[in-house]
Parts: C-alpha cells; structure tokens; sequence
C-alpha cells in the first residue's frame, strides 16, 4: 500500500493494508488480509558425457501454482462485482462492505536442451528451449454485506491467459590464439500471447499476440599479459511486454536494446579491478511509469528513444593479509531523450529527462577482517544517489539518496561426524538506525469536476520507508 508524504512524517511504520471503519465510527482492520499462493515443482535433469568434446544436457520442469489474496472492502461499488442494486428499508443499495479473493491458478512447463562440442580452442553450445503458461485469473467474494443476485463461488471476472516461448540459440567462445579470443552468440525467440475472458475490472480482456526476435552478441577479448585483459562487445536484445502491461495499454510495443561495451580487467596476486563502460541505446524502452496497477505490480510504458551510459567499477584490495576492501562503484546517465506528457488537459514537451527508478550514483564497499582462520566479520556499506518515481522528474517523484552499513559474522566449525562444517551466521541490518525510502509510487489524474470546464491535473505518491535496525541468525550444516 506505501503511505504518503504526511504518514511518512508522522507514523512512518503506519500500514493501511485491511483498514476500515464500522458502524460505529471506530478504525479497524482486517485480521485476515492475506497472501496465500503455493508452488509445487518437478524436474528432471539429465546430463550425458559423450568423450571428451561432446556432452548434452537435457531438463524438464512443471510447476503448478495456485493461491489467491484476501481483502476487506469497504463500500464497494454493486457494478464493480456486476451486482444488481437492491432496495433496502424502501431505500436503493449500490453499495457494500465485502470480502473477496483474488485467484491465479496456473500450470508452466518447460523444457531445455543443448548440445556442448569443446576442444582446446573451441567451447561451442547449441540447443533450445520451449515454455508454455496456461494461467487462470478470477476473482471471488465470499461475503458480502448485501450480496444483491450471486451465488457462493461466483465469479466476478474470469480471464484466462496462454503464453508459449520458444527459443533456439547457438553460442560459441573460439580461442583464435594466446592473445585474442572471440564469442559469438545468435538467438531467435518467438513469444507468443493470448488472454481471453474479463479482466479484475469487468472488462474484456483480449489480447492475441506474437512476437519474433533476433538477438545477436558479439564480442573480443585480448590478453594483454597475465595481468591485463581487455574485451569489446555489442549485443542485442528484445523483451516483450507482460500482462500487465498489456492490461493498462493494449496497444504497448516490445522492447529492443542495443548494447555496446569496453572493459578492462586487471588481476595480481590478491589484488584485482575491474572497470566497464557501457552505452545502452533502446527503442521503446518498457520504463516503470511509476503507477502500481489494483493489485501493487508496478506499469510499465513505452519511452520511444532512450538510453543509459555508464561507468561500472569495481576491486578487492588486501590491506593485511587479514584484512581486505572490496569498493564498487557505478556512475550513470540514464535519459529519454524526449518525454511528452498530459498536463492540465494539455500536452507538455519536457525533453529529456531521467528514466525512472535509475539513480546515477550506486555505490558498496565491504571491510572484510578475518582475525582467524575460521571467523570473519564484514561491514557492508551502500549508498544509492537521488532518483525519481516517475519519468517527468516530478518534485513529488524524487526519492532522496542514502547510506546504510550493516554487519555480518560468520563462523565455521570443522566437523568429523555426519557433517563436513557448521556454519554460524549473524547479519544486523541498517546498524545506524537510518531511516530511509528506497522505493514507492507516483501518479496522476485528471481533475474536471471540482472547476467544470478546467482540467487540473493532481500529483500523488506513496512510499514504501524501509526497517531500521533488525537482524538474522543462521545455521548453514555443510553435507
């Protein structure tokens, strides 16, 4: 649910999830607010060693998951659930408090195959893999206070989603001297998608789509000497969007991404770092809008032309021989290069902006001190610079930057019986008490009621803040 601004404040653990109010006036909550989704999974593996440069592997997978979540509503509207209106005391009744589930019920098989041919000089793969999703989405309300015409187990919507995924692909590492190594990597992928029946808003939900995709990589590595290697690589990829995204724009594009990168790699001794630079140019990037769709999963929206370009680095630095620094660091910018939006009942270019959700500073360090040979006890930093929830840079969008440290220990006792070690862990989270948001929502509408004949648009956001300081034990028995 997050909280506003306001709540953050004031009560910043507040949570609204089952918050209603009875007849008497007085605030309640739903003792019964609950997930409640389980997965069962079966596999099979099997791996097969030919000689010493063929070997296959082959998997299959089902899983069926089924579950749904319970709420409390509070004067829900009789059209929402398709209820017919009542008279009550000679009064007419649109409304109701009601319980209701909402269900996924859903099968997914896959299965993966692939062939390895390796000599001295050449690692190649090729295979396959296919997936079929056959899901079931509806929902249920099993009590009402007024419950007009329906029956126990009726369904208020009722949809249906299939989607198969098939994907060939050869890849191959061919070592063309001491020095110089290539890769290569072709893949095509064909998704398809068809939903049938209502979705949770009572609508029809029909959708019927398919995609085919080409994903090329390439790229070179050059062996400077033992300590120095350098690599180039372009590489293309496709994503097609989800239901989701399909339920709030039937009309949303697949993704392409085009990615160049230039790296170096340095290695001496115990000493090591990496540094990698990247320019990420998409086509109708799926960017987080930064509005949650009734059920919390978050909607994406096409960019048109953007782009993230970028520093990664990255090291382990021994300072003793008991103590070790290992710092990464990321710089970035991330840009539409031009956002058009709906502002006050008209369209406002705003050019280019940051994407949402993609701070330009990210940064860690692990101090890392073993006083001896079986304990070791680490200080984990990170800090994540300022972003915005939205892809307008709306003040209200901004989630501000921080910084928080946690401590981990670990302890591992050698044993001669039925276990190889035993392993003692204990992690305490945000060890300075930061208070915190790394995450939230952001939304607008529009606003034509309260001045007939002017359109305001109104801006809101909720946050999710995070825990201050808690912690975690463990006990990890090693076989």
């Amino acid at each position: 649910y997050g909280i506003d601004a306001q709540t953050l404040a004031d009560d910043r653990t507040f949570n609204f999830a089952g918050i209603y109010t009875d007849d008497d006036g007085n605030t309640q909550f739903y003792d019964n607010e609950v997930d409640n989704y389980s997965q069962d999974h079966y596999q099979l593996h099997w791996n097969q060693r030919f000689n010493n440069n063929w070997s296959t592997t082959v998997g299959l997978n089902y899983t069926y998951g089924r579950g749904y979540f319970e709420q409390f509503r509070e004067d829900d509207d009789f059209e929402t659930y398709g209820f017919t209106p009542l008279t009550v005391d000679g009064e007419e009744v649109t409304t109701t408090d009601l319980i209701r589930r909402r269900w996924l019920d859903n099968d997914f098989y896959v299965i993966n195959a692939n062939a390895n041919y390796k000599t001295n000089t050449l690692d190649m793969i090729f295979g396959g893999s296919y997936s079929h999703y056959d899901g079931d989405h509806f929902g249920e309300v099993i009590w009402a206070e007024f419950a007009s015409q329906s029956e126990i187990r009726d369904r208020y919507y009722d949809g249906n989603s299939i989607k198969n995924d098939l994907s060939l692909f050869t890849k191959a590492n061919f070592r063309l001297n001491d020095n110089i190594s290539l890769y290569g990597d072709i893949q095509l992928r064909d998704v398809s998608y068809k939903t049938t029946g209502t979705s949770s808003d009572i609508i029809p939900f029909e959708v019927d789509k398919n995609f085919t995709f080409f994903n090329p990589k390439v790229g070179v590595t050059y062996q400077l000497n033992e300590s120095n290697n350098f690599y180039l690589s372009y590489a293309r990829a496709n994503r097609e969007p989800n239901r989701t995204d399909f339920e709030a724009n039937s009309d949303i594009k697949p993704e392409q991404l085009n990615d160049f990168e230039l790296g170096w790699r340095y290695q001496k001794e115990n000493f090591s770092f990496n540094a990698n630079t990247y320019f990420m140019f998409y086509n109708e990037q799926l960017v987080l809008s930064g509005q949650l769709d009734d059920v919390g999963n978050p909607i994406r929206t096409n960019s048109g032309d953007s782009y993230r370009l970028g520093l990664e680095l990255e090291a382990v630095i021994p300072v003793t021989s008991q103590l070790t620094l290992q710092p990464n660091l990321t710089l970035s910018s991330n840009k539409n290069t031009e956002t058009i939006v709906s502002f006050d009942g008209e369209l406002v270019n705003l050019g280019r902006t940051d994407i949402s959700f993609s701070p330009e500073i990210i940064a860690a360090n692990a101090v890392v001190y073993r006083p001896v040979k079986d304990l070791q006890l680490s200080i984990l930093s990170k800090y994540v610079g300022e972003q915005f929830m939205s892809n307008t840079e709306a003040e209200l969008a901004r989630l501000d930057s921080f910084f928080v440290n946690d401590f981990n220990v670990t302890y591992t006792i050698k044993t001669k019986s039925i276990f190889d070690s035993v392993v003692f862990s204990a992690l305490v989270n945000n060890i300075f008490n930061t208070k915190y948001v790394s995450n939230g929502y952001y939304f607008t509408y529009d606003d034509n009621f309260t001045n007939p004949g002017t359109i305001q648009t109104v801006e809101g956001a909720g946050f999710y803040p995070q825990a201050t300081t808690n912690f975690l034990a463990g006990l990890t028995l090693n076989f």
